[in-house]
């Protein structure tokens, strides 16, 4: 049987696994967020892993994301920005798990200029995988962008995260689609409208009114014939765009970011900057994860 280690990210709505021979990632496995398990955290662990127990026990486990939160599965600390990939790496937490040695990774925390506080936890893995797949971004500095469901902006400094911003905008969005009345609330979603709902939720950020265009997205459902997936794409142009006028403005001028995650997401936010003459570059999300947590060989689909 081949001796193998075990790497992952755990986020809130999904756990994923992989399993490392030698310089190959071979396998893959899935299983439930930390946000669905609650304290079941370590019997959710080892039911996803499961499959591959019967090869034996990992060498080793290393785990970023929200295992390490408060309601996660053990507690990790915050290491303190600025932070490098040593100082983040050291800040860990190790545990034994039935004999395997466990690491959590920590998260990161900062605080804002008006004394707010702010934490990450799972994007600066991606964040330090990117700058170890493109040394240039360790000097000088740049701005990466993670959408998700807590978008993070933050900033890096010869190789430093020296401070983020979170802005919750995927989940104001989900809320407002699934649980709103400004939604299509589950109906059909053509994706032309989509498209077309979208570009103009972007126009009308632009003019920094979006309490009232909000409705816009109902009103235009019931007096001028847009469709549901005209509001979805509507809604999430006007959120978008509005998240992005409102970091430009309050941030030193940039001509280019870093976005990191999945391309379709990537690509409206990219659309976005366009429009104030910032230009977007992306990378993978996975791939830059792996990286983070230290993968440099090759994946085996």
């Amino acid at each position: 049987m081949a001796a193998y280690q075990v790497i992952g990210d755990w986020g809130t709505s999904r756990l994923r696994l992989f399993r490392v021979e030698g310089e190959t990632i071979v396998a893959r496995l899935q299983g439930p967020g930390i946000g669905t398990v609650g304290s079941g955290a370590e019997a959710a662990f080892a039911e996803t892993i499961a499959p591959w127990l019967d090869d034996g026990l990992p060498a080793s486990v290393t785990l970023c994301g929200m295992a390490g939160a408060r309601d996660g599965w053990v507690e990790a600390p915050y290491a303190d920005c600025p932070a490098d990939a040593a100082v983040w790496r050291t800040a860990a937490t190790r545990f034994d798990w039935r004999g395997v040695p466990v690491t959590i990774l920590a998260g990161l925390a900062c605080t804002d200029e008006e004394g707010v506080p702010d934490v990450m936890r799972g994007e600066e893995a991606q964040i330090f995988g990117a700058l170890a797949h493109d040394p240039a971004l360790a000097q000088g500095r740049h701005l990466l962008l993670l959408p998700g469901t807590h978008n993070k902006w933050a900033w890096v400094e010869d190789g430093r995260i020296t401070a983020f911003r979170t802005v919750p905008t995927g989940e104001l969005f989900a809320l407002l689609r699934d649980r709103s009345t400004l939604g299509p609330r589950g109906a059909p979603v053509d994706p032309a409208d989509e498209a077309a709902g979208f570009a103009e939720g972007l126009a009308r950020a632009t003019a920094d009114q979006l309490f009232h265009s909000l409705f816009a997205s109902r009103a235009m459902q019931l007096r001028a014939g847009r469709s549901p997936g005209w509001a979805a794409g509507y809604l999430s142009g006007l959120l978008i765009g509005g998240e992005v006028a409102q970091m430009l403005a309050h941030m030193a001028p940039t001509e280019e970011a870093l976005l990191i995650g999945d391309a379709r997401l990537c690509g409206l936010y990219a659309q976005a900057l366009a429009g104030h003459a910032v230009r977007a570059a992306h990378r993978d999300g996975d791939a830059c994860v792996l990286a983070g947590l230290g993968f440099t060989g090759e994946i085996n689909p």
